[in-house]
């Protein structure tokens, strides 16, 4: 199966005022007026002082824009359904992590890393990078990318940077309060072990044994964001890569409706880090850890396996091509990445299932009132790193 694979993409700001409020608001759909009504008043504080972002193109929100590479979506039609357009976002419209973002009551969306500057960083950075992996040679094939090590890296300039801002004590507080979202690894598959013709890992590792490897990197990543005062921690699966409209295409399914040998593989990944939130849940008790899952039931939506935008040989949409009309009843909109509308159903679920096969031990919305029901006395224990000597290069 693994020689078929082609090199693809996969991860494969707003000013506030009365007016822009407004029309923050007209983004919203009526069911999430109701969970905001749920979970708070609209004008209240987010839930969570902050929020940071680490992954690839499914969270990336124009840090690839300036990069020599082909993982970057700034132009038409990507972007049709969001307010700026084009912004780097790999859908149509918002990404999961906006979304998540919205329901944690945020007035703005979070800025890349690419171009955040001053005070804003203290509401939080997106890092994610199209392309991107656990592993530093991950997608490369397809040019400059930002590793999951290389944002680490970023992060730890933003960290040095609110030190500066706000002194080291209060810096250290507020970052224990921040939660911080990782959706990576998906690459890993997708831009390495299914590449035979640019990797070698698929002759190096059983998939057992790839899985094994990747979660030990993916355990010291998080370790190295823990040491840099992270105490909150949402970390996403990397779910059912054989269902893509690509991965259709390329193997075909014997009948099924995905490729099941690239699930079943994926899967290994997903249960290898569940077990990994129970490690750090019970070794790192002071802070919390917990697994999202990125898939979800497709009830609703009558186009499961085709993409909306028209597909060029490099599997991004073709620019400026007319995409499909009815985008709200596509799971996907290009041949890896999913539509606004998928989007919101899988954010809507990892902020608020109760189902420990979605979110384990606890979702989103509960995460974030852990911090709210813990703001006591914080001992100053000032814990950035000296250098980058505790990331993993």
């Amino acid at each position: 199966m693994a020689s078929k694979v082609r090199p693809v993409l996969l991860c494969i700001c707003l000013s506030f005022s009365i007016s822009s409020r407004s029309w923050w608001l007209r983004l919203l759909p009526v069911h999430f007026l109701l969970l905001v009504s749920i979970t708070g008043n609209i004008n209240a504080e987010p839930q969570v002082p902050c929020y940071f972002i680490f992954g690839d193109s499914l969270s990336d929100n124009g840090n690839n824009n300036n990069l020599a590479t082909t993982a970057k979506v700034n132009y038409s039609p990507y972007g049709i359904d969001f307010p700026k357009g084009p912004t780097g976002r790999f859908s149509n419209g918002r990404t999961m992590q906006d979304f998540i973002v919205q329901l944690l009551e945020f007035e703005e969306f979070i800025p890349p890393f690419a171009t955040v500057s001053g005070r804003e960083i203290l509401k939080g950075v997106n890092y994610a990078s199209g392309s991107a992996g656990i592993l530093n040679e991950t997608g490369e094939q397809v040019g400059d990318r930002i590793s999951m090590n290389k944002q680490l890296s970023n992060h730890q300039i933003t960290v040095s940077t609110i030190a500066e801002i706000l002194g080291k004590c209060s810096a250290s507080k507020l970052l224990s309060k921040c939660m911080y979202a990782v959706q990576i690894g998906s690459n890993d598959y997708i831009n390495n072990y299914f590449v035979p013709d640019f990797y070698n890992t698929s002759r190096l590792y059983t998939p057992q044994e790839y899985a094994a490897y990747l979660i030990e990197q993916y355990s010291l990543q998080i370790k190295t964001l823990y040491n840099n005062g992270a105490r909150m921690f949402a970390l996403f699966g990397i779910g059912s890569i054989g269902c893509t409209p690509n991965a259709i295409a390329t193997y075909g399914t014997n009948g099924s409706a995905c490729v099941e040998e690239m699930n079943h593989i994926a899967q290994l990944f997903d249960d290898k880090l569940i077990s990994l939130v129970d490690e750090l849940n019970s070794n790192l008790t002071d802070a919390k850890f917990t697994y999202l899952n990125p898939s979800g039931t497709t009830n609703g939506f009558t186009v499961t396996t085709a993409s909306c935008c028209k597909i060029g040989s490099d599997q991004r949409c073709i620019p400026d091509s007319e995409p499909c009309a009815n985008r709200s009843q596509y799971v996907f909109w290009d041949a890896f990445h999913p539509s606004e509308a998928w989007n919101e159903v899988i954010a809507i679920g990892a902020f608020t299932s109760q189902s420990s096969t979605e979110a384990y031990p606890l979702n989103i919305q509960n995460m974030a009132k852990l911090q709210s029901n813990n703001e006591g006395d914080h001992d100053c224990q000032w814990s950035v790193l000296a250098d980058d000597s505790h990331v993993i290069m």
